[in-house]
C-alpha cells in the first residue's frame, strides 16, 4: 500500500513536537512513513519541554539535552567562547569521557562523526570554511554524512546509532541557510524533540561562523514512530494542557 508523505510546518518546535504526537494518536497505528517537518523561527514552550523532560527522567531515559548535545554541544561551545577551533579540539579529547558515560556512545556521536569522520574528516569546517571562502560553492558540497557502511551494516536485530544519516546546508539568495536532514527511523519519545533541538543548535553554530542568518530546518524522516503505548502519549498531551492551562 503506499503511503503519502506527511508534510507538517511550524514555528515553535515544543507545538511541533505535540503536533506529530497528536497526528499519530488520531490515526491508526503507531508510525508515519514518511514525515517531512520544517520548523522555523525555532521558539519553544517552556512548559511543554519541561513536562517531557520529568516523564522521561521518570522513566530513566535520556533528558533532553543530552539528546540534543550528541549532535551539538551547545554548553561546550560556551565554555569554548564560541571559539570553533577549541571546540573542536575540547570535544576530541572529552571523548573518552564521553564513551564510557554511555555504553551507548561506544560507536561514537553524531558530533563526532560531523567533525571526525573516519577520525580526521572535519566535514562541518570544510562547509564552514567553503560558504566563507567561495561564495559560489557548488550546492552538492555542504552537505556531511553520518552513516558509515563500515562499521554500521550489521546483522543486529536493534541498532540504536546512527538514526540520523546525513545532513545539507543551503545558502539562499537572501543570505539565509537552511538545513536539511535524513533519519531513517526516529523514535518519537526518546528521541525526536531532542534530536530537532540538536539540529536547530548546529544549523545556529553554523550560520553564527559564516555571518548568516538560520532561517529553516527540514527534516525528513523515513519511519516516525511512537515507541510507547498512545495510552501514554495521551497521558503525556494531557499533563502538558494542564500545566500550560495552570499559567494562563
Amino acid at each position: 500500500m503506499k503511503t503519502i508523505p506527511e508534510v507538517m510546518t511550524g514555528t515553535n518546535l515544543s507545538d511541533a513536537w505535540c503536533a506529530v504526537v497528536k497526528k499519530i494518536l488520531d490515526n491508526p497505528g503507531k508510525e508515519i512513513t514518511p514525515l517531512v517537518l520544517s520548523i522555523t523561527d525555532f521558539s519553544e514552550t517552556n512548559r511543554v519541554r519541561e513536562s517531557l523532560d520529568n516523564h522521561l527522567k521518570q522513566n530513566n531515559e535520556h533528558s533532553i539535552d543530552t539528546v540534543a548535545s550528541t549532535i551539538f554541544p551547545s554548553e561546550l561551545y560556551a565554555l569554548c567562547k564560541r571559539d570553533r577551533s577549541a571546540l573542536y579540539k575540547q570535544y576530541k579529547k572529552n571523548l573518552p569521557r564521553i564513551y564510557k558515560l554511555d555504553k551507548n556512545n561506544l560507536k561514537g556521536t553524531y558530533f563526532e562523526r560531523l567533525i571526525a569522520y573516519d577520525k580526521e574528516k572535519n566535514q562541518l569546517e570544510i562547509i564552514i570554511s567553503s560558504i566563507i571562502n567561495d561564495p559560489s560553492v557548488r550546492r552538492s558540497k555542504l552537505q556531511a554524512s553520518v552513516f558509515d557502511p563500515r562499521f554500521d551494516h550489521t546483522d543486529g536485530p536493534y541498532q540504536g546509532f546512527p538514526c540520523l544519516q546525513q545532513i545539507s546546508f543551503y545558502k539562499n539568495s537572501t543570505g539565509g541557510l537552511i538545513l536539511n536532514s535524513f533519519y531513517a527511523i526516529q523514535l518519537l519519545y526518546r528521541k525526536a524533540y531532542g534530536n530537532w533541538l540538536g539540529l536547530i543548535n548546529l544549523g545556529k553554530f553554523i550560520a553564527h561562523e559564516t555571518n548568516l542568518k538560520f532561517e529553516q530546518l527540514n527534516c525528513y524522516v523515513g519511519v516516525e514512530q511512537l515507541e510507547i503505548p498512545k495510552r501514554e502519549a495521551k497521558e503525556i498531551l494531557s499533563n502538558i494542557n494542564r500545566s500550560i492551562a495552570s499559567v494562563t
